[in-house]
């Protein structure tokens, strides 16, 4: 008997063992703090952590005291905290003039004339004091002992090409590039570019034909980051991003960000396969294409769009209020891990159905096979 008794605790260890080490990595994108109590925060977190949410991309604003208060809580829960704080979108402020802001090729600033919407207010990323800006923000949230990591964000030029699934929400046929939404041709861009390559770019038929052009714009994000990531790691704490899928497919060609190229800790890819008119199979390609650009030298985490109300998907007109309903939800993130993804991130948990929870807790603690880097 007292030999059946152990070899039952020894398997009911290896079993709890096995589930542990078979749950994949989960974040989620969120936002507030709003109007809600300490105690609301808490018990938002810890359901958020029951069920399977193992750290947050929280946006708050740029306060760090905001971030101070709602990350003690977020540990006290038991999750990393990243601190989710767009970077190039910026509304205008006393210390951010009017010519920091990128010009189209129309000569039309973002700062009174953003592209699409109006809170696209991007700033140029060719300025020394944009940087600056940058950093004494980030700074001061990355010296907080509650803060894990800084979490980029609209690191990147406007979109000069919209996603396919969002050509109809805007009334636009986007086949090409066009001036008013291609950025930036600022003086100090424009002056720049020649200096380098001595090709005038406004003198130029078709810019988008000039290779050299797109890698320069390229490499102005790349730079922003990279420098972003030395000020970050110098206070022992992670830098990472939401970018464009890709990075060659979708996020070089549609909003300048070569992001293989960036210094960072970790990569989590807007996988929003709604906006390219794709199902959750699109996620798994997207995935692979990520990791062995990078050779899975950083962990890529697949980001998810949750449908907001399933049951009035096929009717909703607007895209932005589309994404995958509790059906979905488990072949987004198999594809997603099959493909060498090192874990998910969701947009947003606020999202997510009683249905879509029950999915969600059973497919991340699934056993999945790295198809792309099988030893991983």
């Amino acid at each position: 008997m007292k030999k059946l008794l152990t070899f039952v605790t020894l398997c009911l260890f290896i079993s709890c063992s096995v589930t542990e080490e078979t749950k994949i990595p989960c974040y989620a994108w969120l936002s507030g703090p709003g109007e809600a109590t300490d105690a609301d925060l808490a018990a938002k977190f810890k359901f958020l952590k029951d069920k399977g949410i193992d750290g947050l991309m929280y946006s708050g604003g740029q306060d760090p005291l905001t971030y101070k208060r709602v990350g003690k809580l977020a540990k006290e829960a038991g999750m990393e905290f990243h601190t989710w704080i767009p970077t190039l979108v910026q509304q205008p402020r006393p210390e951010l003039r009017p010519e920091l802001y990128a010009v189209n090729g129309l000569g039309e600033s973002a700062y009174d004339k953003p592209a699409y919407v109006d809170h696209y207010k991007f700033l140029c990323p060719n300025r020394e004091e944009v940087y600056q800006f940058l950093e004494n923000m980030y700074g001061k949230i990355a010296d907080l002992p509650e803060v894990d990591g800084i979490h980029l964000d609209f690191i990147r030029f406007p979109d000069v090409i919209l996603a396919r699934g969002l050509w109809e929400k805007y009334g636009l046929f986007m086949d090409r590039e066009f001036p008013q939404y291609d950025y930036c041709y600022c003086d100090k861009c424009v002056a720049d570019f020649k200096t380098k390559t001595g090709i005038d770019i406004k003198s130029v038929p078709d810019p988008s034909s000039v290779q050299e052009w797109k890698q320069f714009r390229y490499d102005l994000i790349t730079d922003m980051v990279n420098r972003l990531a030395v000020m970050v790691h110098a206070k022992n704490k992670q830098i990472n991003a939401a970018v464009f899928p890709g990075p060659n497919s979708i996020a070089k060609k549609i909003v300048r960000q070569e992001w293989d190229k960036w210094d960072i800790d970790a990569f989590f890819p807007m996988n929003y396969n709604d906006f390219y008119l794709e199902g959750p199979e699109w996620i798994g390609a997207v995935s692979k294409e990520a990791v062995t650009t990078i050779n899975n030298s950083k962990p890529v985490y697949s980001g998810l769009f949750i449908c907001p109300e399933p049951e009035k998907k096929a009717a909703e007109k607007d895209p932005e209020n589309h994404g995958l309903v509790p059906g979905e939800l488990e072949a987004a993130i198999r594809e997603s891990m099959e493909n060498g993804a090192a874990g998910i991130c969701l947009f947003t948990p606020d999202r997510m159905t009683a249905e879509g929870w029950k999915v969600f807790e059973k497919a991340i603690r699934t056993k999945y096979v790295n198809k792309i880097f099988p030893s991983e």
